[in-house]
């Protein structure tokens, strides 16, 4: 295996203890939106599992969606039966995810997030998320995904 960063080496941690194989895979060039990880990894944008950090009645959420999708953050406050949902800053993503915004991985954060996985990523065999860096991605199924992260599965957009 490539010599991961220590962000990365987090993510590899934390998916090996939730049974999953998949390996990080560590980007030539930053595929830091769901087109250009889905361009350098030859798969359709909606096989991009985009790791958006939001602020919801006081805490982090975490929604896993997929890059075809955007997130319509009313429609989800309701579902969800939250008060507003808001996009966080850079310095909420980091502190909740110890990520930066383009790599926030569904795992390796310094404590459990709350989150919300879009169902419409259930169609496609395989998935990938970011590892940690906006350099590094793996796979996974959609199965894995809602096990790693004990997200709850809903419609986002």
């Amino acid at each position: 295996m490539t010599a991961l960063p220590t962000r990365s080496l987090l993510v590899h941690d934390a998916i090996r203890a939730a049974g999953i194989t998949g390996d990080i895979v560590v980007l030539p060039d930053a595929a830091s939106t769901a087109v250009l990880a889905a361009e350098a990894l030859g798969v359709e944008v909606g096989a991009i599992a985009n790791s958006l950090v939001f602020m919801s009645d006081g805490e982090p959420l975490l929604v896993m969606t997929s890059g075809a999708h955007r997130v319509d953050t009313t429609a989800l406050a309701e579902r969800l039966g939250r008060g507003r949902i808001q996009r966080a800053n850079p310095d909420q993503v980091r502190e909740a995810t110890g990520q930066a915004i383009g790599g926030v991985a569904p795992t390796g954060h310094p404590a459990p997030l709350t989150t919300v996985v879009d169902e419409a990523l259930a169609q496609y065999p395989e998935i990938w998320a970011a590892g940690g860096t906006p350099h590094t991605v793996f796979p996974l199924t959609y199965d894995e995904l809602v096990r790693l992260t004990g997200g709850t599965i809903s419609q986002v957009d």
